[in-house]
């Protein structure tokens, strides 16, 4: 008998790599699917958000101040409740109430020690009051907002360093300081070779492109400084 005679008729072959190559169309198409939901996503969230992607600066906690502040009040009212409770008992108040109720009484307004303590007493109202209608955080730098009810923010110093790891891409440059504020980036480059217009033109259009990718709420002004290093 014969191999072919041998071999049933209705030998049939298996699907297997139908289905590997079924699983990958169906991975592929599941993939390009969620890459068109994710491509998607951020830009119609962002047309969402109806405020063009700006966000305010962040506000501070202002944890230290508010600390010190209460324990001072806590300190003082604890104080004063107690001796009124001592005087409400029957004994002696204590000599510093006594003496700062004399000093009232009987120290005119045009004295120093007067004028000293409201002046200090104007400068500390002053200094809560600023740190009560000021947002604080100067070194958060605040980004756009692609998501409604989402910020975020970004260290300048995290962004000079950025800034300033694409300046020393640029050929001819040697070294550079890099410095981001909250509305202006200052660069300063030494250049070894090359001319000082070119490098100062490539550093203009790197560290240009490189402030758009921070991807910043407020795009910042940019200023290049560029010289021959010192000879020693």
């Amino acid at each position: 008998m014969s191999d072919d005679e041998a071999r049933p008729a209705d030998t049939r072959r298996l699907p297997t790599l139908d289905k590997t190559e079924d699983a990958t169309g169906t991975a592929e198409d599941a993939t390009g699917a969620a890459g068109g939901a994710a491509r998607s996503g951020p830009s119609e969230a962002a047309t969402d958000t109806g405020d063009g992607g700006r966000g305010g600066r962040f506000w501070s906690a202002r944890r230290v101040p508010a600390a010190v502040v209460a324990l001072l009040l806590l300190a003082a009212a604890g104080l004063l409740l107690y001796d009124v409770a001592a005087v409400r008992a029957h004994h002696s108040s204590m000599a510093w109430r006594r003496r700062l109720a004399h000093e009232l009484a009987t120290r005119p307004l045009d004295s120093t020690w007067v004028l000293g303590a409201a002046a200090l007493a104007v400068v500390l109202g002053i200094w809560l009051f600023v740190l009560a209608v000021t947002p604080g955080l100067r070194q958060v730098l605040p980004m756009r907002r692609s998501v409604p009810d989402v910020r975020a923010g970004l260290d300048r110093a995290a962004a000079a360093l950025v800034l300033r790891d694409r300046a020393m891409e640029v050929a001819g440059v040697q070294s550079v300081r890099m410095k981001v504020g909250r509305r202006k980036a200052k660069a300063r480059a030494v250049s070894h070779f090359r001319e000082l217009d070119e490098v100062r033109a490539d550093l203009d259009a790197s560290l240009g492109e490189g402030l758009r990718q921070l991807g910043l709420s407020r795009r910042l002004g940019l200023t290049v400084r560029v010289r021959r290093p010192k000879k020693g």
